[in-house]
């Protein structure tokens, strides 16, 4: 029986929310123009000492936008566009077409009951999370 888009999605959902997947999409660029402005700005304000404060400012900043915002893997699979669901879809019915299922829980099932589908689709998950959308996995609470 032929994957279709939504199908796919809820077994990387399941699948992912067994694991408690987690991922925080990092913004080092924000960061960096946040840390260069602040410390611009402390520049032309203070000199060279408001230079220096607004340099560690702006680099403490920095670092707090750059530690991201962990979201639900569900969450993230769920809002991605058409085309990305395309591209996983493809890539999931490559791993799971030999098997012989009617509907997408007996696919869950399937994928559930068998360690070595699971370790397939988890690292065709983590790694489309972490290139495709540069983003940091999380497991657990």
């Amino acid at each position: 029986m032929p994957l279709m888009v939504d199908e796919a999605m809820r077994l990387l959902c399941s699948l992912s929310e067994a694991r408690k997947m987690k991922a925080a999409v990092k913004h080092a660029g924000r960061g960096a123009l946040l840390t260069g402005a602040v410390a611009f700005v402390g520049g032309l304000v203070g000199g060279p000492p408001g230079l220096a404060v607004g340099g560690a400012v702006g680099g403490l900043l920095g670092a707090w936008m750059t530690s991201g915002q962990f979201k639900p893997v569900p969450q993230i699979l769920m809002e991605l566009p058409p085309a990305e669901q395309e591209k996983l879809l493809s890539q999931v019915t490559a791993i799971v077409r030999h098997l012989e299922w009617t509907d997408a829980v007996q696919l869950t099932m399937l994928v559930m009951g068998s360690q070595a589908l699971q370790e397939q689709l988890l690292a065709l998950l983590v790694g489309y999370v972490t290139k495709e959308l540069q983003a940091e996995v999380q497991y657990g609470d």
